[in-house]
């Protein structure tokens, strides 16, 4: 219970931030929104292109929000010596990766909701599939928010750190990227039985980082 308790403390404390600097609500949700339109823009001359395009533009979408969601999330640490707090807290160095990645999560899944109606309104899309839909959301997102918090703490202490994540993020998510939008894709077409193998994929990514993570996160904090 104590872990979980300190789990929870390190996530309502990222979120209590975010919801009194309002960053989120005021930076990272309207980019999210922005992407989405500019993609709109971009293919409006073929209509036909936007539905079929539409669960990998979606994904790629959240995962540019997600690079801003992990800058935020490691930079705050940085205003006070707040890292330095986090390292002398006592707190397990795995309660600390599993808060700051569900706080992220968290983030992504209410900008999820708002990017996905955007989509549908804009991209004349239909949704089909719920329960898959909502399975490899779930798992997606949870892979995601794993790997960029893992990657956020490896390169917090370094000045090209802005650079520096994205670099690192992006190869690291290809089976994220690819999972969810084939299991998207096929949830769409109305073949959920073709996407399940695709969620299972993400579901397996998922337990894979967050595993990695809840062990690596404590030696990498005090090397950040």
């Amino acid at each position: 219970m104590n872990y979980v308790r300190d789990v929870w403390l390190v996530a309502s404390k990222d979120l209590r931030i975010e919801r009194r600097s309002r960053v989120a609500l005021q930076q990272i949700v309207p980019f999210g929104g922005i992407v989405v339109v500019l993609f709109a823009f971009a293919l409006n001359s073929d209509r036909t292109l936007l539905p079929p395009a539409a669960p990998g533009l979606f994904w790629v979408a959240i995962l540019l929000a997600t690079l801003l969601a992990i800058g935020r999330s490691f930079n705050v640490e940085e205003a006070n010596r707040a890292r330095d707090g986090l390292r002398l807290s006592g707190l397990d160095g795995g309660s600390i990766f599993l808060g700051k990645a569900a706080a992220v999560a968290v983030e992504l899944f209410l900008l999820e909701v708002v990017v996905g109606i955007a989509v549908v309104v804009l991209y004349d899309v239909t949704p089909r599939s719920a329960l898959v839909l909502i399975c490899a959301a779930v798992a997606a997102t949870i892979g995601l928010a794993a790997t960029g918090t893992v990657y956020g703490v490896l390169a917090g202490g370094l000045r090209a750190r802005e650079t520096l994540v994205p670099l690192l993020v992006l190869p690291a998510v290809t089976p994220v990227m690819l999972g969810a939008t084939r299991s998207f894709q096929a949830a769409l077409d109305g073949s959920p039985g073709d996407a399940w193998p695709w969620v299972q994929l993400l579901i397996a990514f998922a337990v894979l980082v967050v595993a990695a993570g809840t062990v690596a996160f404590g030696p990498l904090l005090e090397e950040a």
